[in-house]
Parts: C-alpha cells; sequence; structure tokens
C-alpha cells in the first residue's frame, strides 16, 4: 500500500499522518507499515534533531493499526477509537534517519472492539513493544451532537 491508498483509509494529514508505507498485510490478523523519521519533521522545528518523541512513535504504531482495522471495510463514514494503552515499553531512542517497521497484530476481537499488539523495529533493533491496544469503532454519525 502506497501513501495516496493510506489516505483513502486514514483521516489524518500532513503533519500529523504518520505512515508511510504498507509492506505487508494479512486481513484480520496483521499488518507491517513503515514510517521514516525526518529531521525536517514538525517535532523538531523548535529543539532541532534528537529522539524521536515517544508518543508520536506510539501513534504512528496506532494509526498502523487503524489501517489494519479498516483494511477489510474502508468506511468514511466509521471512527476508530481508542480505549486503552498497555504494557507499551520503549527500548532504544529512534532519531531522524531511522526507517521504523511497526509489526501490528489482532490478540482478540470482539464484535466492533479490537484488542491489538506488536512491536516496532529501527534498524534491526527493537525500539518499542506493545502489550495491548484498545480500539473501538463507531459511526460519525453517533458520535456528531
Amino acid at each position: 500500500m502506497t501513501y495516496p491508498e493510506i489516505l483513502r483509509l486514514l483521516p489524518h494529514r500532513h503533519p500529523v499522518l504518520l505512515v508511510d508505507r504498507v509492506l505487508d498485510v494479512v486481513p484480520g490478523e496483521s499488518l507491517t507499515a513503515l514510517k521514516a523519521v525526518s529531521a525536517n519533521e514538525p517535532c523538531y522545528a523548535r529543539t532541532g534533531p534528537g529522539d524521536y518523541p515517544s508518543t508520536l512513535l506510539v501513534e504512528s504504531w496506532c494509526q498502523a493499526a487503524v489501517l489494519l482495522s479498516s483494511w477489510d471495510d474502508p468506511n468514511p463514514d466509521r471512527v476508530v477509537l481508542f480505549g486503552a494503552i498497555a504494557d507499551v515499553e520503549f527500548h532504544r531512542p529512534v532519531v531522524p534517519g531511522c526507517v521504523v517497521h511497526h509489526s501490528v497484530r489482532v490478540l482478540d476481537r470482539l464484535a466492533d472492539t479490537i484488542v491489538f499488539t506488536g512491536e516496532s523495529t529501527a534498524d534491526g533493533h527493537l525500539v518499542m513493544t506493545v502489550g495491548r491496544i484498545t480500539t473501538t469503532t463507531r459511526t460519525t454519525t453517533t458520535l456528531r451532537p
């Protein structure tokens, strides 16, 4: 999946779209996505290049999870909501020039609730493990006032 195809499934746009490519997907089971970290990203505007913020690393991984959850049924009237994050560990810093591989797997599914697990690597090294992230899906009409 290329960048234009990712734009079809995710509502995010620059500068908060944090997935550059999908390498591999087994619908309903697993997905591998790439995020190329650049020194030109907005998070470095004030501080200059340094460690990539852990919050953005988690957000990028979560966007890969949304791609997996939307793969079989892309629906622009549906919103994926994150409800819980547990057992996320950061193992080493990510810096500009790294290409992060996000590996996302479905751990459990019950109706519109999905529990994901996985990890991220950069330059062949484990940089983050995700114990569990739980999502649910709602239609945009149920979320509007």
